[in-house]
């Protein structure tokens, strides 16, 4: 399942030597924000205050707007001069606009631009500097429990108990926001350590109640309560120095029933800390650069491009599914990538001089510099490269897969949370070397690496949705498992009648989660990362 990453993002904006359109005063500035709605059509997102008589305002109205990794978000910024009470802007002088996307913004943390008063002309010297910051409590609690002398719930054996952990909402309403795994046949559990973000916890409110119900696990849903106990934060955290917290679990009806009931059993934490819990946001701005790298299948099976029947036939308004699939995602992943050089590479051709078969050639023909300049640049390279290679075959994906591998290797020595490398794949579907396939996903999941397949065409494509670590833990050849989900399959044909940016949105889904995963497994923070956000 697809892990959709939507965060808030916080716009502080300023800008400096504004035109002065007021005679005998300054301007009076305010800074509209619109965000693109497709198809030329702008809509408004919020709008900052007016500052009087100012040519260099810092606006004390933050804009806050949804972000979300895999869409291209357009934005434009323009600053008005506002001389009435009127909304509307159509008679109110116009200082200068910026355009840009969410994306560059967020990468950079803070942008400085030149204001236009259209394409290619300076708003004098004016110019504007935006600033992002992400909206949210970058605390966790880490919390590990056990039990003593719980009671005997089954008949023919102890019980299997779990512990779920629910918080009281505004309303009074208790919600679910943690659930252990359970163990089978103990009174006397000890669970695995756990983490939860201090906002899903208790809404970041150290003090809110938090009510523990530990049940014995039947198969069939009808759980049997053992007891219940009520706490929150503050109190657990005592267990942070080395004394655990203990609780006594009560089961309601038999303190009801029976005067001598003392409990249930024993429920203890036996240590808990608050520690900082880094988002995608979180990396990027600081200083973390997705490096972006497109292989190509140019098999055989994919059909003579000159024929209309072909994956590869440029249609009458020069696209075809790979060119698709390529802009979709390099629009997106571009804007996280200072130098915007991407290495481009083609696999399962003969390749000129010699027509030997290739299965990892630059697509430039430049092997010691297989880079190419934006997505625009991809694009270029595999028109300029279709004409002269000769389609062949069979299809191996384990040495381009290596290629990146290598290279995010020599990244993860470094002792920073500064590089993410991203594979995309685009193939017909026919895979050869599945065995070394599977072996290069499961080296490539200790690396700061993601893979992405989008499939072309009709074909079957099982053999992608089994390298999909969604659909069960996939190992290599001696039993090695992945370490971590780094293999996202995406069929194109879903998408051939949707909007360009959901095919971006679905492909790009779990990039942020995976790159999150490793930089927590290494336990690398940011390399400028933000203060603790607290209540």
């Amino acid at each position: 399942m697809a892990v959709q990453c939507v965060s808030k993002v916080e716009l502080s904006i300023s800008c400096s030597s504004l035109l002065d359109k007021d005679v005998g005063s300054k301007s009076d500035p305010l800074c509209v924000l619109q965000q693109s709605a497709g198809d030329a059509k702008w809509v408004e997102v919020d709008r900052t205050e007016k500052v009087n008589n100012c040519q260099d305002p810092e606006f004390s109205k933050k804009i806050r707007i949804d972000y979300y990794f895999e869409k291209v978000q357009k934005l434009k910024f323009g600053i008005y001069d506002i001389d009435n009470k009127s909304v509307d802007l159509g008679d109110d002088d116009f200082l200068g606009g910026f355009e840009c996307t969410l994306g560059q913004i967020v990468s950079s943390r803070k942008l400085t631009r030149p204001l236009e008063l259209k394409p290619g002309k300076p708003a004098g010297k004016g110019s504007i500097t935006i600033t992002a910051e992400e909206i949210k409590d970058n605390r966790a609690i880490v919390l590990e429990m056990e039990a003593k002398g719980l009671d005997k719930k089954d008949l023919f054996g102890k019980s299997d108990p779990f512990l779920e952990f629910f918080k009281k909402e505004d309303d009074g309403k208790w919600q679910l926001v943690y659930r252990t795994e359970v163990i089978k046949n103990n009174l006397n559990p000890s669970w695995k350590a756990f983490s939860v973000s201090l906002h899903t916890f208790c809404s970041g409110d150290l003090n809110k109640p938090i009510k523990v119900h530990c049940s014995d696990y039947d198969n069939d849903g009808s759980h049997d309560l053992i007891g219940i106990f009520e706490t929150n934060v503050t109190q657990v955290q005592t267990a942070a120095h080395g004394s655990p917290v203990e609780f006594d679990c009560i089961h309601p009806e038999k303190k009801q029933k029976k005067k001598s009931y003392k409990n249930s059993g024993v429920v203890r934490v036996k240590s808990c800390r608050i520690e900082l819990e880094y988002s995608f946001l979180n990396y990027i701005m600081g200083g973390c650069q997705i490096n972006f790298t497109v292989g190509i299948d140019f098999t055989g099976s994919n059909g003579d491009p000159r024929s209309p029947d072909s994956l590869h036939y440029m249609s009458p308004n020069g696209i075809n599914q790979y060119l698709s699939a390529i802009w979709s995602v390099g629009l997106v992943v571009q804007d996280y990538d200072t130098d915007k050089l991407f290495p481009a590479f083609g696999f399962g051709a003969q390749v000129p001089p010699d027509f030997k078969v290739s299965h990892e050639f630059a697509l430039n023909f430049n092997s010691s510099s297989p880079y190419c300049q934006g997505v625009q640049g991809i694009v270029d390279a595999y028109r300029m490269a279709l004409p002269q290679v000769r389609l062949y075959g069979p299809t191996n994906f384990s040495p381009i897969i290596n290629h990146v591998a290598r290279i995010a290797s020599g990244a993860a020595q470094q002792p920073t949370a500064s590089q993410y490398f991203v594979l995309l794949i685009i193939t017909d579907g026919e895979i050869t070397d599945l065995d070394q396939t599977r072996q290069a996903i499961v080296d490539s999941s200790k690396l700061p690496m993601s893979i992405i397949i989008v499939g072309v065409g009709e074909a079957d494509f099982k053999a992608m949705e089994f390298l999909d670590g969604d659909n069960g833990v996939l190992k290599s050849l001696t039993g090695e498992p992945v370490v971590r989900d780094i293999v996202q399959f995406v069929p194109f044909r879903e998408f051939i009648n949707a909007p360009k940016e959901s095919l971006a949105q679905t492909i790009l889904a779990e990039v942020p989660s995976q790159l999150v995963s490793y930089f927590k497994m290494r336990k690398l923070s940011p390399v400028n990362p933000p203060a603790p956000v607290s209540k």
